[in-house]
Order: structure tokens, then C-alpha cells, then sequence
């Protein structure tokens, strides 16, 4: 088979929640750059927009709070108004919150947790018809790409135990999801990030930003073009027999604590 059409993307139907910024606006700029079409959420409907707008014509902009479910349902009410299939899910959509043990508040369990984990699992649920591929396995199914972090596979040095632990459960509700959506033709796999310029890691940039670069052995942040490669393999013909993995791309940061 050719290297453009093993790898290729081009007119796939694309969702991404946490679309407009960071990782999220890496991967759609990936795809819109390789001819899919693309719609993309988040709960900032200007910046959501404002994407779209510069993206073009084949990325339409719905935003959403998937933290809440009434959220959920109407932005997957939308998606299936539009579209009569989702070829790939992207549930990149997150959030952090830090602080000490001794301090750290019920609402920042709650908001991380309801966006990070639930709005994973309920969303792909509402998607499921647009998903499902009859008689796919063995051939071209649709893909579900869960957006982890390398938090939740080893203990940061940060004080975010909601995100550390929403990001360990993203990564085996991947698992989860995969054993049992496969047989509906969909397959299911995650990313686990490393340290990628976004407005959620600016902090730990400015904070520690220097240390990272020293423990990771490729001696740099991630940049778009490693996002885009990675979100591409996952959602073409390439990774066929990829169900239930999680890729880390931290630059090898992981290896080293």
C-alpha cells in the first residue's frame, strides 16, 4: 500500500472538544491541513469562532461546556444534525487545578473530574450512532482518541490531584472503552502528552519551565508538528491494529523520573 493512503486523512469527519487552543487547535490544524473536515468545540464560544474562522471553510465551530451533560446532548445533537458519521473522536477537552492537600476544595475536584473523565465517557456515548461502523472489524473503523497526559502515569511533582487522577482514569477508561467498542467497529486509543505550550501548562512554564527542558532527554517542549504527527497516525489507516494503546509523547521526560 502507499504511504498517502495508509496515512492519509483527507475528507475524514473529525470532532475535537478542547478544539480552539493548545493541543486541541494542534490536532485540527493537522487535520484541516490534510483535508479533513473538522468541527470543533470549547466553552470560550469567541475563541471557538475566532479558530474557525482562520481555519476555513471545512472547520465549523459548536461550542459547548461538556462539563455538563444537558451540554453534551445538545452539542451531539448538533454534530448528528450536521453529519451522518464521526470517523474520528478527539475528547481532548480538560482542565487542571491546583493546591495543597490541606486546601484543596470540592469544586476543584469536581470541575476537573466532570470535564476530564465524565464528559469522556458521555460524549462518546451521545456519538455512538455517528460512530458505529457495521461489519468494520478487519477493515476501516472509526476511532475514538482519548487525550491523557503523562500525570496520569506516574506522580508529578505538582500538587493537582484531581488532574493527575482524572488523567489515570482517562487512560483505563481508554482500556475499557476499547475492549468494548471494538466489536461495534470502533477503536479506541489515547495520547499521554508531556509538556506542550498551552494556555493550561504557561504556569508550569514559567514556574519550572527550564527543569523540564533539563530532564527531557530530547531537550525541548513539544511543538504542534509533534501533536499533529501522532493525531494523524492514530486517526489514519496507519495504526489499524492500535486498540486499547496509549502513545506517550513527552519527548522521553517519562523515562527520566
Amino acid at each position: 500500500m502507499r504511504i498517502d493512503e495508509l496515512f492519509s486523512v483527507a475528507g475524514k469527519r473529525v470532532v475535537i472538544t478542547g478544539g480552539s487552543r493548545g493541543i486541541g487547535e494542534m490536532i485540527a490544524r493537522g487535520y484541516i491541513e490534510n483535508g479533513a473536515e473538522v468541527i470543533i468545540t470549547a466553552r470560550n464560544a469567541a475563541v471557538c469562532d475566532g479558530l474557525a474562522g482562520v481555519l476555513g471553510e471545512r472547520c465549523t465551530s459548536i461550542p459547548a461546556d461538556l462539563s455538563k451533560m444537558a451540554e453534551i446532548e445538545r452539542f451531539a445533537d448538533a454534530v448528528a444534525t450536521k453529519w451522518d458519521r464521526v470517523d474520528v473522536l478527539f475528547n481532548n477537552a480538560g482542565a487542571s487545578w491546583g493546591a495543597t492537600v490541606e486546601a484543596f476544595p470540592e469544586v476543584g475536584w469536581d470541575k476537573v473530574m466532570d470535564l476530564n473523565v465524565k464528559s469522556v465517557f458521555f460524549l462518546t456515548q451521545k456519538l455512538l450512532p455517528l460512530l458505529k461502523r457495521e461489519n468494520a472489524v478487519g477493515g476501516e473503523m472509526s476511532r475514538v482518541i482519548n487525550i491523557g497526559s503523562i500525570d496520569g502515569q506516574q506522580v508529578s511533582d505538582l500538587e493537582t490531584y484531581s488532574y493527575a487522577a482524572s488523567k489515570a482514569g482517562v487512560l483505563h477508561l481508554t482500556r475499557m472503552m476499547a475492549k468494548y467498542l471494538a466489536k461495534d467497529g470502533i477503536a479506541v486509543n489515547a495520547i499521554a502528552p508531556g509538556f506542550f505550550p498551552s494556555k493550561m501548562t504557561a504556569g508550569v512554564a514559567e514556574m519550572v519551565g527550564d527543569a523540564i527542558i533539563e530532564a527531557t532527554p530530547l531537550k525541548r517542549w513539544g511543538t504542534p508538528e509533534d501533536m499533529a504527527g501522532v493525531a494523524l497516525f492514530l486517526g489514519s489507516r496507519a495504526s489499524g491494529f492500535l486498540c486499547g494503546s496509549t502513545v506517550t509523547v513527552d519527548g522521553g521526560y517519562k523515562s527520566t523520573v
